[in-house]
């Protein structure tokens, strides 16, 4: 191939930039070299007159190469595995006089030492790891190639053309957007980085399109459901557009350790206008409130026409989002949530809460926060850059937290490096090993200056980490993966490895630790449910021969599911007798008319206690979170699964509360079914139970009535599949049927919201 003229950029690069997988410019379809004799014909010479690409969904290179489910009308094909096409001529190949190559180009200054120039001759045998084109069929003008891509081939959208050579130069075919093929990831390929050996976690972690995000508290685990819609139409278009907007170079797009790297710090618009803007100040105005979205298709197709951000989300937002962009381009990914997840803001892998000597938090001096849950990704690849034994699951996040090389991202890190404490490994491995097994310390600030450890909770920070079960929607507890055993010698020793290999002491906590108080404390909250009273016992437990007295303090906070407080909304302190080698409960009634007026959209309430011990000065620390339980929406399905076919989606949920609900909007995702839908019922709704109905089939898109039990009728949705083939190619929907709905109503000056996701089928 002749080299394209451009101009040298101050005399240090003779080519700009090949960072655009959209930006192209055409190959010459005619390179002759030197003079040609008078009378020269090109048409005297093999010439190409199509080019068949077998890019049908039922066609053996998408079935193959497991991208039939792609809404795309391309060839699409994952690398290092061999796919097939056929040329035809003019006339007859001779394999003996006649020479030809196909060539795959991507960005607008192609070189082939970069790998975005992709000569691939004919050769008698096909060889691992190299590209090469073998004629498997001859068949009069025709000829069928089996072409064999490397296994580290970029990943994007090639442009393909067919080189024929003449005793005077070369013959091009011209540019022909038809002929256009994506290269993917290929996890089922042993050459590649991200090849996974089990046929059933590629079935989930790469072709499966619809997950469960896990939220809400330790003890109170909740399900949401997310359409990850990686094969929806214009999706995979919207990834690659992701890695040209962060102006990530061609030649890296082969490598997943850089691809997942630029993944993270693009999904969050932080500091790179990327795909999402994070909210957490439950303020959304001119967006969407995170808890709205149910998949990711909305936002990625947004991001790409409008070129602008897409306002707003939170860490499950940006981890669907995320899983929809590795999972497109073939990298196997996973969404996993962290229980009580440690957001270290000095580097320190411990997390310091500051006491003032009457047992109050010092917010001015803790700057480090304990989310009550959080979600990152997790990508299956190689570490050819970390010693042998690093690579599988590594941990990606792309929810904004802390800077990493000059930019909001974090990871790829290694989940083995993370478990035995060796964080010396990139990439941003101390972060997430603090995430999950950091010490909770409470420290007391006395008036002098001086800082007293009080007390060392080694339990409490990832108390669980989890993600969904390979098959099917339950809970996998993935939590001896990151970390040892609680209270093993081996999980003491994986952080003490991690504070040799550099992690920043805090000189303020050198303090000697007081030893163990005789009175221990401990506090249950009963099971809080939205707009109900509900009770929290306070144990004290005296383990000494002597009367000890006891000053408590009960904080009880609105906070965001960040560990972030947004107002006190209960206060009481109390005195406690306790005689020798006894215990006493304390009982404190939370009424809900104390937080209802002040709730964020996610229902957490975070009670704090503190005690301090009258005769020996000792201070006693705990702190729980709660969720309010609020009502599930839940999705029915009745009618023939059949393509063409309708059916009847019911959606039921009760109102549990005293008070009207108004402005009810219902949001409904049916991936392959039906687009992303959302509808408001005014209302008044009042405790009752409502019951919705949608219908599903061919008919034209739009609204059918809503039918509640012993309420007027409103109106609702109709979720309608695009296109149905006529009756005599009605087929069975292929698996399981999904829906996913978003429940949100207006009480008084408060919004109530639920989400619930159900198999239909």
């Amino acid at each position: 191939m002749s080299e394209t003229s451009a101009p040298a950029l101050g005399g240090r690069r003779a080519l700009p930039r090949n960072a655009s997988n959209a930006a192209e410019d055409d190959l010459p379809t005619v390179e002759l070299q030197g003079l040609t004799p008078r009378g020269f014909n090109l048409q005297d010479y093999l010439n190409v007159t199509n080019v068949h690409l077998f890019k049908e969904r039922w066609d053996s290179n998408k079935v193959d190469h497991h991208t039939d489910k792609y809404e795309n009308n391309h060839l699409i094909v994952r690398r290092g595995q061999s796919f097939f096409i056929q040329i035809d001529f003019n006339r007859p190949y001779d394999p003996r006089k006649d020479f030809f190559r196909v060539e795959y180009v991507i960005g607008r200054y192609p070189q082939e030492n970069k790998g975005t120039y992709i000569p691939v001759p004919v050769v008698s045998q096909l060889q691992k790891g190299k590209w090469g084109a073998k004629v498997v069929m001859r068949e009069d003008r025709s000829v069928r190639l089996s072409i064999q891509s490397s296994p580290e081939c970029i990943v994007g959208k090639f442009r393909m053309y067919v080189a024929v050579w003449t005793p005077y130069g070369v013959l091009r075919t011209s540019r022909n957007p038809e002929t256009d093929t994506y290269i993917l990831f290929n996890p089922w390929c042993e050459e590649d980085a991200v090849y996974l050996d089990d046929d059933k976690e590629r079935e989930e972690y790469v072709l499966n399109d619809i997950g469960v995000i896990f939220y809400g508290d330790f003890n109170d685990i909740k399900t949401r459901s997310w359409s990850y819609g990686q094969f929806e139409d214009g999706i995979l278009d919207a990834c690659l557009y992701v890695m040209d907007r962060a102006e990530m170079d061609l030649s890296g797009r082969g490598n997943p350790i850089k691809v997942s790297r630029v993944g993270s710090a693009m999904v969050n618009a932080k500091d790179d206008e990327g795909v999402l803007v994070g909210s957490w100040d439950n303020i959304y105005a001119y967006g969407v409130p995170p808890s709205a979205w149910t998949g990711s298709v909305d936002i990625l197709l947004e991001y790409q026409s409008t070129k602008n951000p897409v306002r707003y989300g939170q860490c499950w937002v940006f981890a669907g989002v995320f899983n929809t962009f590795l999972r497109c381009l073939g990298i196997p990914a996973r969404v996993v949530t962290n229980y009580f997840s440690a957001h270290d803001n000095d580097a320190n892998l411990q997390m310091d809460i500051f006491l003032e000597e009457d047992g109050n938090v010092n917010s001015k001096l803790t700057k480090d926060s304990v989310w009550n849950y959080h979600c990152w990704n997790e990508a299956w690849m190689t570490r050819s850059d970390l010693p042998v034994g690093f690579g599988g699951w590594q941990a990606v996040d792309s929810t904004p937290q802390e800077n990493s090389d000059g930019m909001y991202r974090c990871g790829p890190a290694s989940v083995q490096a993370i478990k035995h404490g060796h964080i010396c490994f990139q990439f941003d491995a101390p972060f997430v090993f603090a995430e999950v097994n950091s010490d909770l310390i409470y420290i007391t600030v006395k008036k002098d200056g001086t800082h007293v450890v009080e007390n060392v909770d080694t339990t409490h920070i990832g108390k669980l980490i989890v993600t969904k079960e390979v098959g099917g929607d339950g809970i996998r507890d993935i939590t001896d993966t990151y970390k040892f055993q609680e209270g093993q010698e081996e999980e003491r020793l994986a952080l003490e490895t991690a504070l040799m290999y550099g992690a920043k002491k805090s000189l303020n906590t050198e303090g000697i630790v007081k030893p163990r108080s005789d009175v221990d404390m401990d506090f249950e909250v009963e099971k809080a449910v939205l707009g109900r009273d509900f009770k929290l016992t306070i144990t004290f437990q005296n383990n000494s021969p002597n009367r000890y007295t006891l000053s408590a303090y009960l904080s009880g906070n609105i906070v965001f599911y960040t560990g972030v407080s947004k107002t006190e909304f209960k206060k009481e302190t109390f005195e406690v007798t306790l005689e020798p080698m006894s215990f006493k409960k304390e009982e404190v009634l939370i009424r809900a008319g104390e937080y209802m007026s002040q709730l964020l959209e996610q229902g957490f309430l975070h009670f704090f206690v503190t005690a301090r011990v009258s005769e020996t000065r000792d201070v006693l620390a705990k702190q729980k979170s709660t969720v309010l339980a609020i009502p599930k929406l839940i999705i029915k399905v009745r009618g023939t699964r059949m393509v063409g076919s309708d059916m009847v989606v019911t959606v039921e949920f009760t109102n549990p509360l005293k008070e009207t609900l108004r402005n009810v909007w219902i949001y409904l995702d049916g991936p392959g079914v039906t687009k992303p839908m959302r509808k408001m019922f005014r209302g008044p709704f009042e405790i009752n139970n409502v019951r919705g109905e949608t219908e599903a089939g061919p008919p034209p898109a739009g609204f059918t009535a809503l039918r509640t039990d012993g309420l007027p009728p409103e109106r609702s949705w109709a979720a309608r599949r695009q296109e149905p083939p006529a009756p005599a190619q009605q087929a069975d929907l292929p698996g399981p049927l999904q829906f996913g709905v978003f429940g949100q109503a207006q009480l008084g000056g408060n919004t109530l919201k639920s989400a619930f996701f159900i198999l239909a089928f």
